[in-house]
Order: structure tokens, then C-alpha cells, then sequence
């Protein structure tokens, strides 16, 4: 398989090269977010984030993949479609308990209960269908 590079490359204005950076660090910014509030996705906000900044930014792009932190999870699912068991356990664990919570003890309408229900357990059948990778 062919390795594909980044399209640092491509010829962009200012407002251009600005705009995707400012996509980039704002969808970071909401995968931040999105690891204490459970119904902000954190995975595909570190995705766009790594789309945004190798459109736009080389230093961005390779600071976001080496990140102690997120740039494992990055490279993971980029480059293997995939997640470690770990992983997967602690997303679900933490996915249900703040879910769980909210619907039995924070919201009083059935219908909103219900939703979050629904939402949890797609997130749940997103996670349980990634490959699951072992630990180098």
C-alpha cells in the first residue's frame, strides 16, 4: 500500500491557510471538551483536527500526531482503522457511567432519557466495531 503524505504541499492564500488552521484548533478545542462531557465526541474531533491541520500547517500537523496524548489515537485509527482494548474499555465505561448518570439523575423528561439512550448505544456499536489492536 502506498504511503499518501499530507497535502502540505497545496498552494493556499492567507485567509486560506488561516481558516483551516482556525478549523483545526477549534475542533481540537471541542475534542478537549468532548473527554469530561459525554455527548461531544472526542475521536472525530482529533480526526478533523489532524484533517484541518494537514491541509494547512505541517508544524500543527506533526505537533497533533506526536502529541503525547492524542497522537497515538490519531495514527491508530488513521492508519489501522483501529483501537487498542483499552482503549475501548475505558471510552464504554466512561461513556455509560456519564450517560447513565445524566439519564437516571440529571434529566426528568422520558423522551430526552430515551435519546441519550439511543445515542449511547450507537456510540457503543461505533467503538465495539473498530479493530481492536494490540498493545506495542
Amino acid at each position: 500500500m502506498k504511503e499518501e503524505k499530507p497535502g502540505f504541499g497545496r498552494q493556499l492564500n492567507p485567509l486560506q491557510r488561516f481558516l483551516w488552521v482556525a478549523a483545526g484548533s477549534i475542533s481540537l478545542g471541542l475534542a478537549v471538551l468532548g473527554i469530561p462531557l459525554p455527548l461531544l465526541p472526542t475521536t472525530p474531533f482529533l480526526l478533523l483536527s489532524a484533517y484541518c491541520y494537514a491541509r494547512s500547517s505541517e508544524r500543527f500537523y506533526y505537533w497533533l500526531i506526536n502529541h503525547r496524548i492524542f497522537g497515538k489515537h490519531i495514527t491508530n485509527y488513521q492508519e489501522h482503522r483501529g483501537t487498542t482494548a483499552g482503549v475501548k474499555k475505558g471510552a464504554l465505561l466512561l461513556l455509560w457511567l456519564s450517560i447513565g448518570f445524566s439519564a437516571f439523575f440529571v434529566v426528568s423528561a422520558l423522551w430526552v432519557r430515551l435519546l441519550l439512550l439511543v445515542i449511547a448505544t450507537g456510540v457503543t456499536i461505533h467503538i465495539v466495531s473498530l479493530r481492536t489492536l494490540r498493545k506495542n
